[in-house]
């Protein structure tokens, strides 16, 4: 996908990186970040959009935060210990199995495994879509730098609403009035 055009939603996997116990705390507006991705799980529900969860090395980071494990039926993450989640055969394989090219990307830490998941994407013939409002990183420079380095290699760099709209398209739609209390938290 060209990153010009509109996201494609029969085209799109929610990606949701390392949001873990001991890691969260540590990021620049952990409350906003984790808000963003509850929302953002709510809504690929809403509209079918499927999702892979990763945890990094979750004997010393701890499990995925409950305000986002809560909200995903039948939970199962991949375990991984390579920053960039295609270093998981499991991670690629979840992939393939969905057969879906566009990643929209969220979770911590920006800099490092939402970046190199972001890069590394391409090499794979992914299309990576960086929900710039629901990553974060310990520090503010880090984040920006992250964000900067992936728009400069290509990635689409986007926000939760904007997301959301995107995917939406129409107004007119019972899919929308569906969508709308979400849209307006």
């Amino acid at each position: 996908m060209d990153s010009c055009y509109l996201i494609d939603r029969k085209d799109l996997v929610l990606v949701i990186i390392d949001v873990q116990e001991k890691l969260i705390p540590l990021v620049e507006d952990p409350e906003e970040v984790v808000k963003n991705i509850q929302k953002l799980i709510k809504f690929a529900e809403m509209v079918g959009i499927p999702l892979v969860v990763t945890e990094q090395y979750p004997k010393g980071l701890g499990p995925t935060v409950r305000e986002v494990k809560s909200l995903i039926p039948n939970f199962k993450p991949v375990e991984k210990t390579s920053f960039s989640c295609f270093g998981s055969s499991e991670f690629r394989e979840k992939l393939e199995e969905l057969g879906r090219k566009t990643l929209a990307i969220t979770g911590v830490e920006t800099h490092i495994c939402i970046a190199q998941t972001a890069l590394e994407a391409f090499n794979y013939g992914y299309t990576p879509y960086v929900i710039s409002d629901a990553i974060s990183a310990r520090s503010k420079l880090n984040h920006i730098v992250g964000i900067e380095r992936m728009r400069s290699c290509g990635a689409v760099i986007s926000s939760t609403e904007m997301f959301m709209y995107e995917v939406l398209r129409d107004a007119g739609t019972l899919e929308f009035k569906k969508c709308l209390s979400l849209l307006k938290e």
